[in-house]
């Protein structure tokens, strides 16, 4: 009697052994791909699920219970779907919105991104126990989305392709691990910096509670990257050098402006014309002279670039075109603005650095020695302590690294230098430092839909010309 037991299990139709010799395979070229091989263990469990049937899979199928019939029913549809929007969000496909200005005009407000994460290679997961389409935090629940325990090293599988410079790139955020919930921007350590830690960390009216996330659940930012590992950096009056050369050009980057058109102002339309966000839009009054600008008055303002005080004055990002078109304008002056505020990375560190002029610097890469000094030290110590996670001390004018005296520190990691194209709109490199390589996420290759904030259902909110659009350019 067993024994036809056990024939019956195995006598299944050819269509279900050819699904579970497809299953199989892919199963074991996806264990290839991770490199794990104690996941074999597995396979049993797949061949099961198709032929052998010892795991009553579908037990709830024999139910005479309409109702049990129903529900296990959509439970099983519903399990079935967030597994694999689990590995496909985790190995192959995530999708992405663009929230701010910063990659403007090469990605939009609103442009809603397929990321390749096979492009340069998956990460396996440091939380792998994570809900799937959500980053750290569920809407509404207002609670974590993922397990922080158990938590795995850093493996990235191989991809096709590398970072390479002007390649737009999906990222966690680096300084991201520590978050004050309630003032997510700054980040925490620079709040740190300005207020003192534990100013921030005693006043939760303001900062709301602090908390920590894992690398691959810190907050996704998309930049273009400018500098990679081995590289030197510099900005000389807003233009990028890498290794001496000046940046191949950008098509759509932009710079800030102040603009005064004589006689009459900007028009709602004339803004459109220059593809001039509402968000963007800044009239220059008084306060917004001081608070912005570090001047007493608009008037100073005007008079520092001169302007006609008498006139409004505009201050809002253009790339060349945009320029150029509203150059044709009579009447109009154009001064760019240039800031001399040096809040840039590293802060305290010594460096007289601004947004515009900067560096120059060294891209850390894999396994290159870098002597440590009181000039160096302060750009590359968060490299040390945290993403190569270093006990650092200074005791004097000598350095220990893991309780030994160390002259020399050889990286354990590549990293990036991001940069924003909206170039005086963009919290990027310049604020807040390197990009390891174990927080890069993935590539933009299509923008998938395109919504413009400022438009309504009814007069152009849909961006029809962006769909399916190649988001690497």
């Amino acid at each position: 009697m067993s024994e036809e037991k056990e024939s019956t299990r195995f006598d299944k139709p050819i269509k279900q052994w050819i699904k579970a010799g497809i299953w199989c395979l892919i199963y074991i070229l996806f264990i290839a791909w991770v490199g794990n091989y104690w996941w074999l263990l597995g396979l049993p469990v797949v061949f099961d699920a198709f032929v052998s049937g010892f795991i009553p899979w579908t037990w709830w199928k024999k139910s005479e219970n309409k109702a049990v019939l129903a529900i296990m029913g959509w439970v099983d549809a519903i399990v079935f779907a967030l597994v694999a929007v689990y590995f496909i969000n985790t190995y192959l496909f995530q999708n992405y919105q663009i929230p701010t200005s910063s990659l403007e005009k090469s990605l939009l407000v609103g442009d809603f991104l397929f990321v390749s994460k096979a492009s340069y290679g998956p990460r396996v997961p440091n939380t792998p126990l994570s809900f799937p389409l959500v980053q750290h935090t569920f809407p509404l629940l207002n609670c974590k989305s993922f397990l922080e325990y158990p938590q795995w090293d850093y493996k990235r599988l191989k991809g096709f392709d590398t970072v390479k410079r002007n390649d737009i790139v999906v990222f966690n955020f680096p300084t991201g691990d520590t978050v004050c919930v309630n003032q997510q921007n700054p980040d925490y350590y620079t709040w740190c910096y300005y207020r003192g830690r534990e100013a921030v960390r005693n006043d939760k009216a303001f900062f709301g509670d602090i908390v920590y996330r894992p690398v691959d659940r810190q907050e996704n930012y998309v930049k273009r990257c400018v500098a990679i590992a081995g590289d030197w950096m510099q900005l000389k009056d807003n233009q990028v050098y890498v290794n001496g050369k000046p940046q191949e050009n950008i098509q759509g980057i932009q710079f800030n402006y102040f603009v005064q058109v004589a006689g009459s102002s900007l028009t709602n339309e004339m803004f459109e014309k220059l593809h001039v966000s509402v968000e963007d839009r800044l009239l220059v009054d008084d306060n917004t002279a001081r608070m912005n600008f570090g001047f007493e008055s608009a008037s100073e303002l005007a008079k520092a670039f001169n302007f006609d005080p008498n006139l409004q004055i505009y201050h809002f990002p253009m790339n060349e075109d945009s320029k150029t078109k509203i150059m044709e304008t009579q009447g109009v002056k154009v001064v760019l603005e240039v800031s001399n505020r040096k809040d840039v990375f590293p802060l305290g560190g010594g460096k007289n650095w601004t947004r515009d002029n900067f560096g120059p610097i060294w891209i850390p890469k894999k396994g290159a020695t870098l002597a440590i000094n009181k000039y160096n030290l302060p750009i590359y110590e968060r490299i040390i302590r945290v993403y190569e996670k270093n006990k650092l001390e200074v005791k004097g004018n000598e350095y220990f690294i893991n309780d030994i005296p160390a002259k020399t520190y050889t990286f354990k990691m590549d990293y990036y230098w991001m940069m924003g194209d909206n170039r005086h709109n963009s919290a990027d490199s310049r604020y807040w430092g390197f990009v390891p390589e174990d927080h890069i996420v993935g590539r933009p290759v299509l923008v998938w839909l395109s919504l413009d904030k400022d438009k309504g259902w009814f007069d152009g909110k849909i961006r029809w010309n962006r769909f399916f659009r190649n988001a690497e350019k």
